[in-house]
């Protein structure tokens, strides 16, 4: 092609640094207010309403609210309940992110449309499901009462809850960027010797670390903020099977609103002291990450 027939094309490519829209001024500037301000009505403004109502009693009915004993023993089990839930996503998002994005094999689409179905089912529905199967008319119930196991209404239960409606975010972090990475870098440690164990180890996990660590932060705040699914297997007993929303709903539906807003401010301190890790780590290894992301 002839410089004159390239002319055009050239002139029409933007200048390195520029602007690629062609919004003017206002435009731009109306869209991020616009941007701005649904962000601070719909999240900052709800997100310190919940600060202002749980200390508005004062902090020593805030103390008594979140060292109550049914209000410790809640927050316990979320998280011990996220402490399970959380590994064993990684594990399975791991495994299954590394059969779609590595392998072919029959039934690959299935595996792939199924890790979405969490996303597609009411967490309420799933939570019945494991009642239908484990409860005690459930199809496993009798076998279960006959060796006195107990799923449902248990810590077991919720936890299966909590696995079922959480387990897409990792392998859904994972699986995209595994997909554009390909291959290469895996069948080259091969061809250099090493096992697959080494190859994922010392190859794979180190490409992957990043979107890993966002797939576990959301994994982490959904698995904490359940509520739909645990609570149609928990069976709302204070004390022992109350998660924190639950056990939040409960004080809400009593009228006890400072108690209420109290251990959901606790709940909201968890999700932002998740959030500032991951940012802290985003700004400390900000290069590593631009790395990454050009791999």
């Amino acid at each position: 092609m002839t410089d004159a027939a390239l002319a055009p094309l050239l002139v029409s490519q933007p200048a390195s640094g520029s602007a690629v829209t062609t919004e003017r001024y206002p435009v731009r500037v109306l869209l991020v207010t616009a941007a701005v301000v649904f962000l601070v009505l719909f999240l900052l403004l709800p997100l310190a309403a919940v600060f202002v109502e749980a200390l508005r009693a004062g902090l020593g009915a805030y103390v008594a609210a979140v060292t109550e004993p049914d209000a410790v023993a809640a927050i316990k089990l979320t998280l011990l309940v996220a402490a399970i839930a959380v590994p064993a996503n990684i594990a399975f998002g791991l495994a299954a992110s590394w059969a779609i994005a590595k392998f072919e094999f029959k039934g690959k689409s299935v595996l792939n449309t199924l890790i979405d179905l969490p996303f597609s089912v009411s967490p309420v529905i799933s939570g019945l499901i494991y009642v239908l199967l484990f409860g005690a008319q459930g199809y496993l119930g009798p076998y279960l009462q006959s060796h006195n196991l107990q799923i449902i209404f248990a810590l077991p239960g919720i936890v299966l809850a909590t696995i079922f409606v959480t387990f897409p975010f990792v392998a859904r972090e994972l699986v995209p960027l595994m997909q554009e990475q390909g291959t290469q870098d895996e069948e080259a440690a091969l061809s250099l010797g090493a096992s697959g164990w080494q190859t994922f180890f010392r190859v794979t996990l180190p490409n992957i670390r990043w979107a890993l660590l966002y797939g576990v932060v959301l994994c982490n705040a959904r698995a904490m903020g359940e509520f739909g699914a645990v609570s149609v297997v928990s069976g709302h007993i204070r004390g022992k099977t109350n998660t924190m929303p639950l056990h939040i709903e409960i004080l809400y539906n009593e009228y006890n609103f400072a108690a209420a807003f109290a251990v959901a401010s606790l709940l909201a301190l968890l999700a932002l002291v998740t959030l500032v890790i991951k940012i802290a780590l985003e700004w400390r290894y900000a290069n590593q990450i631009a790395a990454s992301r050009r791999h």
